[in-house]
């Protein structure tokens, strides 16, 4: 069994900072890359951020420049670093891993393993 876990959301300032935890667990866990994807109200899911097996990463234009994501082996644990923030990056935040290569790391429904979400709200 598989089980993703997010932390770190909040409420913060607009030029705010919060870092976001995606913690794996589960013996059967084994993914070629791990992705931070994100829903606001009204709007489809989308990726923010995702890190491959080999290291490479990649980002929305939306986010460049503002977030990192990275990971950490021992802890088993996928961050994304989210700094300057503003209000359109008010959504739920999801962790979700990928098993295989499929087409596109864009896609949503090549995931396989998701996490329950973690809300960031970005407000004066």
């Amino acid at each position: 069994q598989v089980q993703l876990v997010e932390s770190g959301g909040g409420l913060v300032q607009p030029g705010g900072s919060l870092r976001l935890s995606c913690a794996a667990s589960g013996s059967g866990f084994r993914s070629v890359a791990v992705g931070w994807f994100r829903q606001a109200p009204g709007k489809l899911r989308e990726l923010v951020a995702v890190i491959t097996w080999p290291g490479t990463t990649n980002y929305a234009d939306s986010v460049k420049g503002r977030f990192t994501i990275s990971r950490d082996n021992a802890k088993n644990t996928v961050n994304l670093q989210m700094n300057s923030l503003k209000p359109e990056d008010t959504a739920v935040y999801y962790c979700a891993a990928k098993e295989t290569y499929g087409t596109s790391w864009w896609a949503s429904n090549e995931y396989n393993y998701w996490g329950q979400g973690t809300q960031v709200t970005v407000s004066s």
